[in-house]
This record gives C-alpha cells, structure tokens and sequence, in this order.
C-alpha cells in the first residue's frame, strides 16, 4: 500500500519508511524539515509541508492517494514544551486534527500514532502496563494523552481505525548504516554519551545518583529504533474501522545510566568524562514498560535491542555519519 508517514524525515520515521518498502509499500514522506532531513527520506517521494498546513497537506493526499498514515510530526523535547507549550499544543495537537479532518476530505481511513509512555507520568507500579493511569508530567506528555483521546473520539463518532504505540527510550541506529539518530539539541542519553566519547561533548551530565536503584542512577527502558519501526508497520495490520487501540512498546527490561555509560566505554574503548549533578524534577528512578499486549496483538518481539547492539549501532552510525559529511564539507 501506499503510506503517508508523517514527520517521515525524522529519527524514527526514516526508520519507519525504510521498513514500509522493505515490506512492498511505498512511504511518501510528509516533513516540514525543522527536525527532520533530507538526506533521511530516501526510500519515497518526500513532499515538503507542515501538517498545520491543511492545503498543502490536502494537496498531498490527493496527488498520492495513500490508504494509510503514520503520524511522527510533532515537536519532542520535555524541556521546551515546558517554556513554549502553546507552540506544543498547536503542533502536536493541532496538527493532529488538521490532519484528521484532512484524511476525512481524503477518505484514508487508518492511523496509526507515534504516541509516549510520557502519558503515564510518573508511574504508581511496574512494569508499566496499557491499562494504568495516564497522568502526564509535562506538556509535551499531555499533549500526547490529548491525541490519543482524540483519536479514539474520532474513531467512535467517524469510523477511523487507529493504533497508538507509546514507546519509550528509542535509541541505535540502522545496522546498514543508511539512516540514524541526528538531533539539534541531543537530548537522549545514548547519543549525549557517545557524543562524549566522541570528543564533540565534554563530559555526559548524570543528574541523580542516589536514587533507589542498585547503582544509585535512574533505569530506563530502552528499545532500538528498528524494532520500534517493525511495529509501526506491523500496527497497520490491525487497524479497525472505528476501533482505537494503544500499546506499550519497550524491551520489558532496564539499564541504568550507569550501565549505559560502563557499556560505552566498553564497546567505544573511549574515555567518556561524567559529571554528577542534582535530580531533576519529576525524573521517575525507574520506568519499564509491560510490552507482552504489544507482542500478542501485533506478533512483535524486540529483535534488536540488547543495550549492546543499541550502543554498537548508534556508534557505527555516529562516527560513519560524521566522517561522512566531514568529507562532503571539505
């Protein structure tokens, strides 16, 4: 089939789209490029345009006519949406229902959203499972919580058929080496700590180290990239006419910053400087998710995300990539 992906020259949705043709589709690449990058729409037609934009939006799905979309465009970082979160709101939410009612002119039927276990805010018990309280911390989780209520509305009063997947720490990069993880700022732990092996960044900044862990520093659930891809096109498979569903995507398990860090220096033979520094508010010691209602509806499994192969990959792509466009700029 034919798929609007949505924020398709991103991080995960190069990933998506790269997995979409894999599989026989076509993913047409709808990006307005403040995130996202040229050089990572390459496996289909990239249409230039914000999805605030309901002319050039309709335009699009008019000339492609695709059955389906990915929605990835919306704005990410927790920080920001703090500062600007009207900017979020009409972003992540407002976009979302120009594009709603856009597929409705269109008559595309299925959805399937890039939503996050930042919804859940901070947890009351693990692991995370879809059926807990959603109670966002930041604006950029409830803007999150407000999509998936408004698709599931749309759904009820429209027939839509919709899936939203709420992922958690996505991380590595594509094991050939055509697309990865390129952001300004950084803001993921893995990449701000390759960064600093690198020797692009001074040191990583750990912010906590006396949590209620084993090591004293926050455990995240991390999950590679291109399983998170698998189960974006896997989720078109199960959309149902005026059904909305949502899932947990993680790998079920948690490494700790200190971990990650031990396992960088590892695998890089780098020194990497850390600097300790004071809990942020709101940062949970823990947050894994249940992922076995995604694994069961969806016939997923994480392939890929042992913390190793996310770090290995990531820093295949981090000194591939840079070498490669140190190579263009000279």
């Amino acid at each position: 089939m034919r798929v609007l992906v949505a924020g398709g020259a991103g991080y995960i949705g190069s990933h998506t789209c790269k997995v979409l043709a894999a599989a026989g589709h076509t993913p047409v690449v709808f990006d307005n490029l403040q995130t996202g990058h040229d050089w990572a729409a390459k496996w289909g037609p990239l249409e230039r345009g914000d999805i605030n934009d309901p002319e050039a939006l309709g335009a699009v799905l008019a000339r492609h006519k695709p059955e389906a979309v990915i929605n990835f465009a919306a704005l990410a970082y927790v920080g920001e949406s703090s500062r600007e979160p009207t900017r979020y709101y009409r972003t992540n939410v407002g976009g979302l229902l120009t594009l709603i009612e856009t597929m409705r002119t269109a008559g595309v039927g299925k959805m399937v959203f890039s939503s996050s276990c930042a919804t859940y805010g901070v947890p009351d018990t693990l692991p995370i499972v879809e059926g807990m309280r959603q109670d966002p911390i930041n604006p950029y989780g409830r803007t999150k919580l407000m999509g998936e209520q408004v698709l599931r509305d749309a759904c009820a009063a429209h027939g839509l058929a919709a899936v939203a997947l709420r992922y958690f720490n996505a991380a590595g990069a594509d094991a050939d080496g055509e697309t990865g993880e390129e952001h300004e700022p950084e803001t993921h732990l893995i990449p701000l700590v390759l960064q600093a092996a690198y020797g692009t960044r001074p040191h990583i900044a750990v912010f906590g180290t006396d949590y209620d862990t084993p090591d004293g520093t926050c455990i995240r659930d991390y999950v590679h990239v291109t399983d998170l891809a698998n189960a974006h096109v896997a989720a078109l498979g199960i959309c149902r006419e005026g059904a909305f569903a949502a899932y947990n995507l993680g790998a079920g398990k948690g490494s700790s910053i200190e971990e990650v860090i031990a396992r960088a220096r590892e695998i890089t033979q780098r020194r990497i400087a850390v600097k300790a520094g004071a809990r942020r508010p709101g940062d949970p010691p823990v947050l894994v998710a249940d992922p076995s209602a995604a694994q069961k509806a969806l016939g997923w499994t994480p392939q890929h995300s042992s913390l190793d192969t996310m770090i290995e990959t990531a820093w295949r792509w981090m000194t591939e990539h840079r070498s490669r466009a140190m190579r263009k700029a000279a």
